[in-house]
């Protein structure tokens, strides 16, 4: 069994904790990455994301806990388990004066399961020129090509931070698109970090959310969509309505907010059964409970991290 107790997972974290002087960049985050799976891990800038990512390609070394691949530990695996991982950086690391051509023969040296016409084909497909030098690629040419070259090899495991970060709405798209051809040719096993919640939702099984280095969330996508709801309902016009406060604790509210039509508030866990006996309550007129997008989520995952339970 690999460190964090999942004899399964591709990837992981076992409390992991990075700290830079005083500032603790990740507080004793434990997650697993299931094979074939999909995890996004969130977070808002300095959130602990890229950190954790660097621990995991065994780039540093966690001050506790540890980083997993495959079942070893990351930093002491690294050379080894390298060998089965594709990775695109943040900033695409292929050097600016080197052109796609160069960097496609440099990575076909170091892998011999390197699909040089599969890059060839992506490339053309999403117009990388091949002997202009990366450093004047457009940011989507380079994000296209850190990825042709990060799936080139065929890994078991792909890792993604922040690919579209900086990319306009039409380069999203075809990196995302590129990404889920890819899954379903391949069902290759993915771990990214992203800003692009609106992108990911289309592909994550599982999601993460870090807030200030701690991981207030680890739940399939589909269950964490299931128990938010966004609800609102009319009262009078200065108080919120008598004894509610119990399903408003039952639904799990993050927060309560007056605006012109009536109350509103989040529900984080949301169940038919006490939304019925809120909407019975004397006072509330016209509930109603709408479903969120992970975008929506996430927000207010920020704005009520104090009243999150996982």
């Amino acid at each position: 069994m690999n460190e964090t107790g999942n004899s399964h997972a591709v990837a992981g974290f076992d409390g992991v904790t990075v700290r830079y002087g005083r500032t603790v960049a990740a507080d004793a985050v434990t997650l697993a990455v299931e094979p074939g799976r999909v995890y996004a891990l969130l977070g808002r800038n300095g959130a602990g994301k890229s950190s954790l990512v660097r621990c995991l390609l065994g780039q540093q070394k966690p001050e506790a806990g540890r980083a997993t691949l495959f079942g070893e530990d990351a930093w002491r695996s690294r050379r080894r388990a390298m060998a089965r991982v594709g990775a695109l950086p943040e900033e695409p690391d292929v050097p600016p004066e080197m052109t796609a051509a160069e960097a496609v023969a440099f990575c076909a040296r170091l892998y011999p399961t390197f699909d040089r016409a599969g890059v060839g084909s992506r490339l053309e497909r999403f117009g990388v020129p091949a002997n202009v030098p990366a450093g004047r690629l457009s940011k989507g040419q380079k994000a296209q090509l850190g990825l042709a070259l990060a799936l080139a090899p065929h890994p078991d495991l792909l890792v993604l931070d922040d690919p579209t970060l900086g990319l306009d709405a039409v380069a999203r798209k075809a990196l995302y698109e590129e990404l889920v051809g890819e899954l379903a040719d391949r069902g290759t096993t993915v771990f990214l970090t992203t800003h692009d919640l609106a992108g990911v939702e289309t592909i994550a099984d599982r999601v993460g959310v870090l807030i200030g280095g701690r991981l207030v969330l680890d739940e399939e996508l589909e269950a964490l969509k299931g128990r938010f709801r966004r609800l609102r309902f009319g009262s009078g016009p200065t108080e919120v309505p008598p004894d509610v406060d119990g399903e408003l604790a039952g639904l799990g509210a993050l927060g309560l907010v007056r605006n012109g039509w009536g109350l509103e508030t989040v529900a984080s866990r949301f169940d038919e059964t006490t939304f019925g006996r809120l909407g019975a309550r004397p006072g509330v007129v016209r509930p109603e409970a709408s479903g969120m997008s992970l975008e929506e989520i996430f927000i207010a995952v920020n704005a009520g991290a104090g009243e999150v339970r996982r």
